[in-house]
């Protein structure tokens, strides 16, 4: 797909060779990439606390925790979509992270009072796997309603590059900490962080209202609770996205479940399993940055968002190939983290590229529906088949064979869907006015 290039005056010297980027969009690059920094970094600070928290909570009851999780969202989805229907962004956005930041200040309380610590510690799990989406989707509904499409293929790499920085800040954090202070310590440093996001957002929405024509997008979205429901369920495009991110939410699953069965196995103290965990996320971060900084971009401008879209799968069931052989620490850990990189460096930005294409009630209702109830609805049924495969017998070894052809399958989604979102993308420049003014 083509790009909108930056050229001459207007370019930043000092960014051009990573991004490319106007200087009258900087502002707008630097407070989201800046945004998506505290947010992951918040996050993963608090994931391998969660992941902990799995393992305390039974390795053996986890499939409860994700079906668990998937019945969190059906309760959180509507509302949202009634919030969404009533305020504006500016005060939507804001709420919805507040609203995270006490739970934090809440949970802090109830690990440290040392009553029920096992339901504790379920209840962490699956508020934060609830977490983690929401703030996220919420997160890439407002670029994809600030930023245009021709800016989405720019600097959207870019500003994935500015969480995956966070991401690794986390866990270094967590990482360190984990082994001199409890699990629990680590939560008000996440709420402080995740607070630094207020006023990213502040200066976003400043940058894109003085570019103007906005044509009310600020407005709140009216509507039907669950008119984003149904609009993805009349949408050919929008079910691809379902099963698309079904497919790699099934995947994930297996994956989770493997790495926690082995790192269960291979350690038994608590501080180090939350070590190991903030490990993974270190290495799979510290990777992830640079490709999203130098390559992302060039990779979907050069390979089209099919073809980029398709080559995380391919990827996967490579690595499932490797578990057949090796179902061993070093070889989940080496998966997860090459699985993780390019999830977060060339699937995450080019799956929020497809949504820039859509009207803009969509982005947000129906795009919410899809990354909380479909993806954790993923999860969940994903939890039972890895157990029913488990009960037949299947170990490791067995359960990646059969994972093999679905990421294959994935793969194939994945192209079909990029395609469409190009020949979308071209059919509305070509509707566009001869005057429709640059982007910036």
């Amino acid at each position: 797909m083509a790009s909108n290039p930056v050229h001459g005056d207007d370019q930043v010297p000092f960014l051009s060779r990573a991004v490319n980027v106007s200087r009258s969009e900087l502002p707008g690059l630097l407070s989201a990439a800046a945004y998506f920094f505290f947010l992951l970094c918040s996050y993963y600070i608090l994931r391998p606390v969660r992941d902990e928290m799995g393992v305390r909570g039974g390795v053996d009851n986890m499939q409860w925790l994700f079906t668990a999780t998937f019945f969190a969202m059906l309760l959180a989805v509507p509302v949202f979509a009634a919030l969404a229907t009533r305020f504006r962004r500016t005060r939507l956005v804001p709420a919805v992270y507040g609203i995270f930041i006490a739970c934090i200040a809440l949970f802090w309380l109830w690990l440290r009072s040392d009553v029920q610590m096992v339901w504790a510690a379920r209840t962490f799990f699956v508020w934060l796997s609830v977490f983690n989406l929401f703030v996220v989707s919420v997160f890439w509904s407002f670029l994809a309603d600030v930023f245009t499409d021709r800016q989405a293929t720019r600097l959207f790499g870019a500003i994935a590059a500015g969480g995956s920085a966070g991401a690794i800040g986390g866990p270094a954090i967590s990482g360190v900490l984990a082994q001199q202070l409890e699990p629990a310590a680590l939560l008000p440093i996440a709420a402080v962080i995740l607070a630094c996001t207020l006023p990213c957002m502040w200066v976003l929405e400043r940058w894109s209202g003085r570019r103007g024509g906005d044509g009310g997008s600020d407005l709140p979205l009216g509507g039907t609770l669950f008119e984003g429901v149904r609009a993805v369920l009349q949408s050919r495009y929008l079910i691809g996205i379902c099963l698309f991110i079904w497919m790699y939410t099934t995947l994930a699953t297996f994956l989770y479940f493997i790495q926690a069965d082995i790192v269960s196995g291979a350690f038994e103290d608590s501080g180090d399993r939350t070590s190991m965990f903030a490990t993974i996320d270190l290495l799979t971060n510290t990777l992830t940055v640079g490709i999203q900084l130098f390559l992302t971009a060039r990779i979907v401008q050069h390979f089209g968002l099919g073809r980029s879209l398709a080559f995380v799968p391919l990827l996967v069931a490579v690595g499932f190939m490797v578990l057949v052989a090796a179902p061993v620490l070093l070889s989940i850990a080496a998966v997860q983290v090459i699985r993780r990189a390019g999830n977060y460096a060339v699937a995450k930005p080019g799956r929020e590229m497809l949504f820039t294409v859509i009207p803009r009630f969509e982005k947000y209702k129906s795009k919410n529906f899809i990354d909380t109830v479909v993806y954790r609805g993923g999860d969940a049924i994903a939890g039972w088949l890895y157990t029913g495969l488990s009960t037949l017998g299947l170990g490791i070894s067995g359960i990646s064979v059969v994972a093999v052809p679905l990421a294959v399958l994935w793969a194939g989604i994945g192209y079909r869907l990029g395609r469409s979102r190009e020949a979308q993308a071209t059919a509305a420049e070509g509707d566009a006015p001869a005057a429709a003014p640059a982007d910036g």
